[in-house]
């Protein structure tokens, strides 16, 4: 991934290339490279389900935030990891991940779900409570990942329907992902 990154930066003009920095780490030393408050936004996406343990790791994230600053998480959903399989009729998949957060996601990797209820009292632990959450692929979960975009009336009332439905319970709570924010106290 780092290395995708340095490429894509590279292609970049020198004004963007110039203002960016990479550091590589596990999230739990942000004391190491920044000052506490030093960030008003924090993303953490796509990243939580290759941690075996996050907490030190959202600690250290919070540290880095300002006052009122906002922590975004992009997790796997433990909730609904047995929808994917049990949708493409896996009943062995979709049966083990009723009692484990563990699956091997879509390029072979090893990975870990969370649950919406765990990560909400960790963000109020680390002084970031929850502020607000949505559901991401409610109804795309299933697309094939080398799926063409569909045309742009029918991806406008596509991205329309997510939306919504990220927004909506029950809808969001069955979703494949789950985006939550914390804002510093």
């Amino acid at each position: 991934m780092v290395a995708a990154v340095r490429e894509a930066l590279a292609a970049e003009p020198e004004g963007i290339r110039e203002r960016v920095r990479l550091i590589e780490g596990d999230g739990r030393d942000t004391g190491a490279h920044f000052l506490p408050g030093a960030f008003d936004v924090v993303l953490c996406h796509g990243v939580l389900m290759y941690v075996p343990e996050p907490d030190p790791m959202l600690a250290g994230l919070a540290r880095v935030l300002a006052p009122d600053g906002l922590l975004s998480l992009v997790v796997r959903n433990a909730d609904a990891l047995a929808l994917r399989p049990g949708l493409s009729g896996d009943w062995e998949r979709a049966l083990a991940a009723f009692d484990s957060p563990a699956y091997t996601n879509r390029i072979g990797l090893p990975a870990r779900a969370d649950r919406l209820e765990t990560l909400t009292a960790t963000l109020a632990g680390i002084g970031a409570p929850l502020h607000t959450w949505y559901g991401v692929r409610v109804f795309t979960d299933q697309a094939p990942d080398d799926r063409q975009p569909p045309p742009a009336a029918e991806l406008e009332r596509l991205l329309a329907a997510e939306d919504r439905a990220g927004r909506t319970d029950p809808y969001r709570r069955v979703a494949a992902l789950l985006h939550l924010c914390g804002v510093r106290g």
